[in-house]
């Protein structure tokens, strides 16, 4: 005789199973027949009561993070934009401003005095950049050949001026660029030249500046090119050498159309950079002789920050703007990849 307990029936299990059913969706239900009265059920962890919007969500941290980037722009960038071609529509200083449209852009286009500082910028801008990108390319070709030793140390000795401040830079030529006491002059005495006035005549002023700029900036383009060299696969090389292809033919079939992307960058860059010329004619002449060297930023500096007429700046300041972007445009339609 056996003292184990009598299985329970089909009909006390499914009664048994029904009531753990029940139980379950009154505890985790919220609200069911189970709650007690005056007692609400406690919401599943992790989800959001509804009708609430929570700050943080992931569709919104993204704009949260660049909220202060957004609103330093706006504060720093977008709002002097503004003020300054609203600035440009009007004359007068402090209280007493008063709107005169397009006022200063015509007086600006009868200005003989901006024209000759255009010209001036111009000139500089067709002699300096070919001949500073020129060199550049050179330099990152003989930096990158194998032939030389000590690349790295020249390549630093290469770049090292670039690092100079602009106005250390103007103030370091002012003395080697001196008539009486300069250290170019005293090299071109051993060849029997005669002392140049590089600062005192408006040609050889314009060349100063030109060295000064030139002097200051091919490292940089030059370490520019270099990268752009070293990207080059060689095997397009070794192939040219198989088909019989020349140093020369490999330089313009392989080498040019290769630093293409990179030869546009350096030029717009340069254009924009000589456009806006300002520290070395500042700090070499203050843009004399008789004008010689007045640039454009020079000629915007001297009107709002020395005459206060901050109108007719302002209108300058967006006529160069106008220049950069026009000129920067053509760069990029001729010099562009044609697809």
């Amino acid at each position: 005789m056996s003292l184990a307990p009598p299985e329970p029936t089909r009909a006390a299990t499914a009664t048994a199973t029904a009531t753990a059913t029940a139980a379950s969706a009154t505890t985790t239900g919220g609200g069911g027949a189970g709650t007690p009265p005056g007692r609400r059920a406690t919401p599943r962890p992790g989800r959001a009561r509804p009708g609430r919007r929570r700050l943080l969500t992931r569709e919104s941290v993204p704009y949260l993070l660049i909220m202060p980037a957004v609103l330093g722009f706006a504060i720093f960038k977008a709002y002097p934009i503004v003020a300054s071609f609203w600035i440009s529509l009007t004359t007068g200083n402090g209280d007493d401003r008063q709107f005169t449209g397009l006022a200063n852009y015509r007086r600006l286009l009868d200005d003989p005095l901006f024209w000759t500082a255009l010209k001036n910028t111009a000139l500089i801008l067709v002699v300096q950049v070919p001949l500073m990108l020129g060199l550049a390319l050179l330099v990152a070709l003989g930096l990158n050949s194998t032939l030389v030793r000590l690349r790295p140390l020249w390549r630093l000795g290469v770049f090292v001026p670039s690092l100079t401040g602009l106005v250390a830079a103007g103030v370091m030529f002012s003395v080697i660029l001196n008539r009486d006491a300069g250290l170019l002059n005293w090299v071109l005495s051993f060849f029997g030249i005669d002392p140049v006035n590089w600062l005192g005549s408006p040609v050889w002023a314009r060349v100063g500046v030109v060295l000064v700029i030139t002097w200051h900036y091919t490292g940089y383009n030059a370490v520019m090119y270099l990268a752009g060299l070293q990207g080059i696969p060689k095997e397009l090389y070794e192939a040219a050498m198989v088909d019989g292809a020349g140093p020369v033919r490999r330089f313009f079939s392989i080498t040019l159309p290769q630093l293409r992307p990179i030869l546009l960058l350096t030029v717009v860059l340069s254009t924009i950079g000589t456009l806006q010329l300002f520290d070395e004619p500042y700090v070499l002449t203050g843009g004399g002789p008789d004008n010689a060297t007045l640039t454009v930023t020079m000629y915007l500096y001297n009107n709002g920050f020395k005459y206060f007429d901050f109108g007719y700046a302002s209108a300058l300041a967006y006529a160069l703007a106008l220049l950069v972007s026009v000129l920067g445009i053509l760069q990029v339609r001729l010099m562009g990849e044609r697809r």
